[in-house]
Order: structure tokens, then C-alpha cells, then sequence
């Protein structure tokens, strides 16, 4: 059994995903056991697979076909053998050593599944831990992200202080550590979602079970695309993925 396993979906974006790969073996600390699977949903031809043969932990895995963000990554759901398990974007990237860091908190803490500090490029905390999901809030966030700014900054915890440990109801899943045997206990992501609200129903499945925690000691680099804002495909998607997540959890107003 490793310590970690870590799954990136990659979708055309065959440098990120090198990069990524990259930072992981360079920053984790050697002590740390663990296998990289890369699920390969892109629709182009690229040179992933010989990631396998630059790093001996890395596994290649392509489906022949796009299973989205949860099916790429429930994918390898079965054949996890290890303690902790990595939801990892393609577009991050590490500049120390996080896992260690994640996996000793999740044990002082008993937690189910944590996320560290999330900036940007310029190391800027992202906005990406959240209070619960509500149809007023994501209203705000599709269509009128310009305006009720006092919601916003509640709804995105910038009340809380970010140099200590807490507990949120939803932190978005460009990085998060989840216990393997959670994870796979859960079944993965629900397989309905084919992309977008996948990781707030994740959360929210192991909040119910055990608590998902924001780790403080220790940051990851993340670019943040944030395609649907770009794309009318990808937006048409969001609000799909969202009227599904309240059907299922309920149509909470405010």
C-alpha cells in the first residue's frame, strides 16, 4: 500500500499536465510512496504516455473516450491501493513539499479531507473555500458576479482568518486529499455530473460522514482557466450540472 495515490484528469492540455507532474516529483519528499495516474480524456494526440517512462510512479490510463472531470478520475477509483488520495487539476502546480504536509494534518485532525492554500500565480489566496451552495449564490456567481459584492465575500469565507485551520462546506476541487477508503466508500463522484458541481457534491457527501478541513500550512500554485465564463458550451454545462446538484440536495433559496 502507498501513501498517496494521485489521479490528474487531463482534457488537451498536455503541457499542464507535465508541468504538474514535474512539481510533484520534485517536491514530495522521496519517504512518501506514491503512483500518479494520469487519465487521459483528450480528443488530440499527445505524448502523455511517456510520462510512464520519465517517472516510475507515473501510470497512464486512456479511456478512448472523454468520461468528464468525476468519471476520469472515478476511473481508477477500484484500483486505488493507498491511504490518501490526490484530486489534483492539470493547471497545478507545487513549489514545496504539500503532501506531507496535508497528510500529517489530516491525521492530527481526523479529518475525512482537507485542501491547502490555494493562490494564484502571484500568491494570492484564490476564492475557492465556500459556505454552503445556495440558488441565490450561484445566481450571483453566473450572472451577476459584478454586483452584491457584501454576499460574495460571505459566501466565499473572506470573513475568515486564513492563517489557521477551519472547517468549510465546500472547498472547490481543483486540490483536495481525501482518505482512499472514504473516497471509495463514497463512490467516487457521483457519476451524474459530467463536469462542473461534482466536487461541491463531493464535499458535501463527506461532510455528512466525517469533515473536510482548509490546511493553512501549506500552498499550491493553481492558474484557474475558469472555462465557463469563456465558453457558451461550458457555461450551458454549469447550469445543467447546478440544477442538478439542488434537485439532489435540495432547492436551498438564500
Amino acid at each position: 500500500m502507498t501513501d498517496i495515490s494521485i489521479a490528474i484528469v487531463a482534457y488537451n492540455d498536455e503541457q499542464d499536465v507535465r508541468n504538474a507532474v514535474s512539481s510533484i516529483e520534485e517536491y514530495t519528499a522521496a519517504s512518501l510512496s506514491k503512483k500518479i495516474y494520469i487519465v487521459d480524456n483528450s480528443t488530440n494526440e499527445n505524448a502523455l504516455s511517456s510520462l510512464e517512462q520519465e517517472y516510475h510512479d507515473v501510470i497512464y490510463q486512456r479511456p478512448g473516450e472523454n468520461l468528464g472531470f468525476g468519471g476520469g478520475h472515478n476511473y481508477v477509483l477500484e484500483e486505488l491501493d493507498s491511504r490518501y488520495h490526490a484530486i489534483v487539476n492539470p493547471d497545478i502546480l507545487l513549489k514545496e513539499d504539500s503532501f506531507s504536509v496535508l497528510l500529517d494534518f489530516l491525521e492530527e485532525h481526523e479529518a475525512g479531507m482537507a485542501a491547502p492554500r490555494i493562490v494564484d500565480e502571484k500568491g494570492e489566496l484564490q476564492s475557492v473555500y465556500r459556505r454552503e451552495l445556495t440558488v441565490f449564490d450561484m445566481g450571483i456567481r453566473m450572472f451577476l458576479s459584478g454586483h452584491f459584492q457584501k454576499r460574495q465575500s460571505y459566501h466565499t469565507m473572506q470573513d475568515m482568518n486564513y492563517e489557521k485551520p477551519f472547517q468549510a462546506p465546500f472547498i472547490q476541487g481543483s486540490f483536495l486529499v481525501i482518505r482512499t477508503e472514504l473516497f471509495q466508500r463514497l463512490g467516487g463522484f457521483d457519476s451524474r455530473y459530467f463536469m462542473y458541481m461534482e466536487d461541491a457534491d463531493l464535499c458535501r457527501q463527506v461532510n455528512l460522514v466525517s469533515s473536510l478541513w482548509y490546511c493553512p500550512g501549506t500552498a499550491v500554485i493553481h492558474k484557474w482557466e475558469r472555462g465557463s465564463h469563456k465558453d457558451g458550451r461550458l457555461f450551458r454545462l454549469h447550469i445543467r450540472s447546478m440544477l442538478q446538484y439542488f434537485r439532489k440536495w435540495g432547492w436551498k433559496l438564500w
